[in-house]
């Protein structure tokens, strides 16, 4: 049994340090140019709008960087866009081609707003269209739910964006972003047996809450929507961690599945109380905490955490008799 995406994985170390290799000079550049600029936009869809999330929410909680996130075509149908205004909007796809994306990076432009492009596709549209184009070096990805052009992609995200913050540690931060490839080889070879075996007690479990705080939402929003249905064909929901008690609440009820995801950050206070709460419920409970996998800045929490996380999906769907890769029917659906 090897699917696609186990090469793929494997292959996420070499893709950040190729990455930098090739285009940190062009995110140097672009980082100055974010200086400058009121507003930062980031787009993006599916795996790439969940790595907008994560670090929008860790520049929020350490910088004055004005930023907004937006899917496709919530972008492209903004009214509040201005003509020549002083901004940045930087739009992740992995293929280069969302209909959805590519369709707002082509209004950025027309309202002369500076755009940024980061994709895996070197003949893509939005590459060969964006005033600023970042190639992440994946190579080939068929895997759907995203393994190596995540993990590029918000390393890019990472690297441009604290590269041009206020953020006191970010010099520390930018340095263990450059040493993640040697911390994430490490990971793929000692979380995969764990998370196999709680794979085998999940693996008839039908629907998945997955809840986080700060940048570990962009995480449990992608974990939700693209690993868990798009890769294991399991019904999930993506949740702030402090909106439990909203909701929620009431359907965290015994061996309902909850996946929380804990980073030990001020706003984790409330992960702890959903946690405690969720126990004396008996709900069926997994708890990925960063300070189990390594000692790092907590910001950069999403690198760590989707190693064991992509185990898991990837034995889930195994264990389910599913391709982790495949699709039935994204591919399918083109809006015109």
């Amino acid at each position: 049994m090897n699917y696609k995406m186990y090469d793929e994985m494997m292959e996420q170390p070499d893709a950040i340090r190729k990455t930098f290799e090739k285009e940190l000079s062009k995110m140097e550049d672009i980082s100055i140019k974010v200086k400058k600029a009121d507003k930062i936009y980031l787009i993006g869809c599916g795996s790439s709008i969940s790595t907008c999330y994560s670090v929008k929410d860790a520049l929020m909680m350490t910088s004055s960087l004005e930023i907004e996130v937006f899917t496709g075509y919530e972008f492209f149908y903004n009214k509040k866009l201005n003509k020549n205004e002083n901004s940045i909007a930087i739009l992740a796809s992995q293929s280069g081609e969302t209909a959805d994306t590519l369709a707002s990076l082509r209004r950025a432009n027309e309202y002369g707003i500076h755009t940024v492009a980061i994709s895996n596709e070197n003949d893509s549209s939005m590459i060969n269209e964006a005033k600023s184009p970042i190639l992440t070096q994946g190579d080939k990805e068929t895997a759907i739910l995203g393994t190596k052009t995540y993990i590029t992609q918000l390393a890019c995200l990472y690297q441009i964006l604290f590269k041009a913050s206020d953020y006191d540690k970010k010099d520390e931060l930018l340095e263990e972003l450059q040493n993640l490839p040697s911390l994430i080889e490490d990971l793929l070879k000692n979380t995969e047996e764990d998370n196999k075996k709680l794979a085998q007690d999940f693996k008839a479990d039908e629907i998945f809450y997955c809840l986080g705080s700060g940048p570990n939402f962009g995480l449990a929003f992608k974990l939700s929507m693209t690993m868990l249905m798009e890769g294991a064909i399991k019904h999930a929901c993506p949740l702030y961690s402090a909106e439990f008690r909203h909701g929620l609440i009431e359907r965290a009820e015994e061996n309902i599945p909850l996946i929380f995801l804990d980073s030990n950050y001020e706003s984790d206070e409330i992960t702890k109380k959903a946690i405690d709460f969720s126990k004396k419920l008996k709900a069926k409970i997994i708890v990925y905490n960063l300070k189990d996998y390594a000692e790092i800045n907590k910001l950069l929490s999403p690198f760590v955490l989707v190693i064991p996380l992509e185990w898991f999906i990837y034995y889930l769907a195994h264990f389910n008799n599913e391709d982790p890769g495949s699709t039935r029917h994204i591919g399918k659906v083109r809006y015109e």
